[in-house]
């Protein structure tokens, strides 16, 4: 029997454009372009690739005059394309005078991310604070404030680490560090609420790059608020090292019920689309049994009976399939995502698998008759052989689909 995840740590559910955060909501997905933020065809193009991707929310740098001027441009041109993702500004150290001088873009960003280790100095940190804190309550948006390990509050820091050498036990200074951070995230969430900002548009952050300081980081934050929370590992790195390093994670926190939105934050190789990250973020989720975002593919890892490659071949062709029609079954046929289907490659475990999956084909191992029986729900209907078995069982997906989840008529299912 499959363990099941933990209860959900109970949060205040915020609402970011047209979607909600926090309380009995899913666990969003979200994630940022990298684009010139005041080049508008690029990014609009960036934002489109996301969003169709699965991105629940996306987040832009707002850096200077001509981001900020780009903004509500991009907005009205996602409009225009149907894409009607919640967009997200991300904010340092002159976010205060953006979000006053060009109003347009505080009204058609549907979230603000404020990091308080950065928003000011000294005296001016309150009242830059303040502004975009005045700001928010102006347009009623709600507001992530994101702490960074990187970025920390170093004035609070060092107040804390002196306090730490003063007591009679001091903790250690990594203790102390996570400490700051947490009392940074809260300690800034009630001054917004001391500043008007409802408790209902408060998002929380405190982002690490080391995954055990990230978990000890959350877990403290999480027995402290019960502000909706956004977790990610910050700066988590390339290739097979960010995804892993994320999953560790965020799927030890996920399972402790903690978290409502995510981002996988890896840093894309040469060539490789930003959408990696979004498509990573769903398999975290639809793995661990908390979401269903595409059809998932069961595949044989291969051992020295299947010294043909032709299982792997088309366990990639038929999940790059699955992924490429996702847009339309979405919107066609619903709960298309819950879908099974395995693609195994000898007669170990292949008839096994492919009986558990919703539809499966068994190849044919080493020495083994060239046929690939295909299983519907448990039960053997068809053997594939000769040239051409990859698009014939493509086929034989999409009759599934049809049959299995029919499509919606003036947002009626019809009966099966």
């Amino acid at each position: 029997m499959t363990a099941s995840p933990m209860q959900r740590r109970p949060s205040v559910p915020v609402r970011v454009g047209q979607l909600s955060v926090g309380g009995d909501e899913p666990i969003r997905v979200q994630s940022m372009t990298n684009t010139d933020t005041s080049d508008i065809a690029s990014t609009v193009t960036q934002c489109v690739a996301l969003a169709q991707a699965g991105s629940e929310l996306v987040r832009l740098t707002v850096n200077n005059r001509s981001a900020a001027a780009a903004v509500p441009r991009i907005r009205e041109r996602l409009d225009a394309e149907g894409i009607g993702v919640p967009l997200i500004g991300d904010f340092h150290f002159n976010g205060h005078r953006l979000l006053s001088d060009f109003p347009a873009c505080a009204e058609a960003l549907a979230k603000y991310r404020i990091n308080p280790g950065n928003v000011g100095r000294g005296e001016k940190r309150d009242s830059q604070f303040a502004t975009m804190i005045e700001i928010a309550c102006r347009y009623d948006r709600p507001v992530r404030i994101g702490v960074n390990w990187g970025s920390l509050d170093q004035e609070l820091a060092a107040r804390m680490m002196d306090a730490n050498a003063r007591s009679a036990v001091p903790e250690d200074a990594e203790t102390v560090m996570r400490e700051a951070m947490v009392e940074s995230a809260v300690g800034s969430a009630l001054r917004a609420e001391e500043l008007g900002l409802p408790r209902d548009h408060i998002i929380l952050s405190c982002k690490m790059s080391g995954v055990q300081e990230l978990i000890a980081v959350y877990r403290m934050l999480a027995a402290r608020s019960d502000h909706a929370l956004h977790l990610g590992l910050t700066e988590a790195g390339m290739g097979s090292k960010g995804i892993v390093a994320s999953t560790a994670a965020l799927s030890v926190l996920l399972q402790e019920g903690i978290g409502d939105t995510i981002r996988v934050s890896l840093t894309p190789a040469p060539g490789e689309p930003r959408t990696r990250e979004v498509v990573v973020a769903q398999e975290i989720l639809q793995t661990m049994g908390l979401r269903s975002f595409a059809p998932m593919v069961t595949a044989c890892p291969g051992c020295g009976r299947t010294t043909s490659t032709v299982f792997q071949e088309l366990a990639e062709d038929i999940q790059g399939y699955l992924r490429e029609q996702m847009p339309v079954w979405r919107e066609t046929h619903p709960g298309v995502e819950t879908m099974q289907v395995a693609v195994m490659g000898c007669i170990v475990n292949g008839p096994g698998e492919s009986k558990q999956a919703n539809i499966g084909i068994s190849l044919p191992g080493t020495g083994e008759q060239p046929s690939a029986p295909v299983y519907i729900d448990g039960q053997k209907v068809t053997t594939l052989k000769g040239a051409g078995i990859a698009e014939r069982f493509k086929e034989m997906v999409d009759d599934y689909v049809a049959d299995r989840y029919p499509a919606e008529v003036s947002g009626l299912r019809p009966e099966a």
